[in-house]
């Protein structure tokens, strides 16, 4: 069966928002949506969608699931040191099945990127993207407003933000623009091949502020305290993180200490044709 769009992780959290975004813009029975459970599928053949069921680790599956596809939106893995060889079987297998066009979520600014625990396989699977000959586009997507409004409750909590930031400027944004705005290259008329897009918020801001609009918003006074690195993800350790995530959040903040969360560059208001959801919005409805 053909179908022009395939959306993979469809049942994850930037995959759910996509779907929503390309429902606003097509017809569901042109769009496949791509999970690992089977039992994911239900609620996605509820919005009239083709759910295909296959995992980046077995390319018989990834082919077949692409096969008639015309335009697929590669989400990255959530697996971290196991995405460049899952995202390269996905590669692989779009070519086999005759994919036309492919967008990819990569990281802001991947190649020379100071988040060295993500950028390395963003950076390998855009090379391998390019490596296919397919035609296809990489969405460098900033960071999610979501990843620091998640450690609002437990600011509340401690009576204080942690991080290892330093003074770095963190331009985020919603997810939903993030999600909007792959919807526009995948719906649109395509980019140039090889097109990168830098995506991050309209605004920025540091830690401090962060902390002082929770205290502002809450009435309680949440300061930002800044550590090390290893400090940061020591104390992430102490509160049940699992070593690999507490790592890499440390990893992340060291990285935006050196502006490796910033971007002037306004390509992600551009593809969405409105102004980027204001962080304070979102961490005002988290609070509330």
């Amino acid at each position: 069966m053909a179908l022009t769009y395939m959306v993979t992780g469809a049942s994850g959290q930037l995959g759910g928002l996509v779907i929503e975004a390309l429902l606003q813009r097509v017809a569901p029975e042109e769009i496949g949506a791509l999970v690992r459970r089977p039992e994911a599928a239900a609620a996605l053949e509820a919005k009239g969608l083709t759910v295909r069921v296959a995992s980046y680790d077995d390319p018989a599956a990834l082919e077949a699931a692409f096969a008639g596809v015309s335009r697929l939106l590669l989400i990255s893995s959530s697996e971290v040191g196991q995405r460049a060889a899952q995202h390269a079987n996905a590669i692989a297998a779009a070519k086999a099945a005759g994919v036309d066009f492919v967008a990819y979520t990569s990281l802001l600014g991947a190649k020379g990127s100071p988040l060295t625990v993500l950028a390395g396989e963003h950076v390998a699977t855009e090379e391998a993207l390019a490596a296919s000959g397919l035609p296809h586009a990489v969405l460098r997507n900033g960071w999610y407003t979501e990843n620091y409004v998640m450690g609002a409750g437990s600011a509340l909590q401690h009576g204080a933000l942690i991080g290892a930031a330093g003074e770095g400027r963190i331009s985020s944004a919603a997810r939903v623009d993030y999600a909007e705005a792959a919807a526009a290259v995948l719906a649109g008329p395509l980019p140039e091949s090889g097109t990168v897009y830098e995506l991050a918020g309209d605004t920025s801001y540091d830690l401090a502020e962060f902390a002082a609009e929770i205290s502002r918003l809450s009435g309680k006074d949440i300061p930002y305290v800044n550590m090390t690195g290893p400090e940061y993800a020591g104390a992430l350790l102490g509160a049940g993180l699992p070593e690999p995530v507490a790592q890499m959040l440390a990893n992340s903040d060291e990285g935006a200490a050196q502006g490796g969360l910033y971007s002037g560059s306004g390509d992600l208001s551009r593809l969405i044709g409105r102004g980027t959801t204001p962080w304070q919005e979102t961490l005002k409805a988290a609070i509330a």
